[in-house]
């Protein structure tokens, strides 16, 4: 059974800095493409970020030097450090395990239950 759990939301001023998490079980992150996506109120959703299996690094270009995606393989768990934050940045953030890599949700089987990130301004 694979899940996936997320952590590290929180509300913070613009300019600020949060550190979301993925605690991962049922499968290897080492051996999965992990992604990072977020989803607005009244907006679609979007991709962020994106870490492959050999450890290729993939950022949405508005996230670009703000966001880095890291993995500890010890502890089966992807990371999301966003520096910089801006009142856009404020959505439902959601981690996702897929097969392969790809900017698209449908790629991705596996989903976590999603955590609030507020920007204020």
């Amino acid at each position: 059974q694979v899940q996936l759990v997320e952590s590290g939301g929180g509300l913070v001023q613009a300019g600020g800095s949060l550190r979301l998490s993925c605690a991962a079980s049922g499968l290897a992150v080492s051996g999965s493409t992990m992604g990072w996506f977020r989803q607005a109120p009244g907006k679609e959703q979007e991709f962020v970020s994106g870490i492959n299996w050999n450890g290729n690094t993939y950022y949405a270009d508005f996230v670009k030097g703000r966001f880095t995606i890291a993995r500890e393989n010890a502890k089966n768990t992807v990371y999301l450090q966003m520096n910089s934050l801006k009142p856009e940045d404020t959505a439902v953030y959601y981690c996702a395990a897929g097969p392969s890599p790809s900017q698209s949700p449908r790629s991705y089987g596996h989903w976590g239950q999603g955590t609030q990130v507020t920007v204020s301004s």
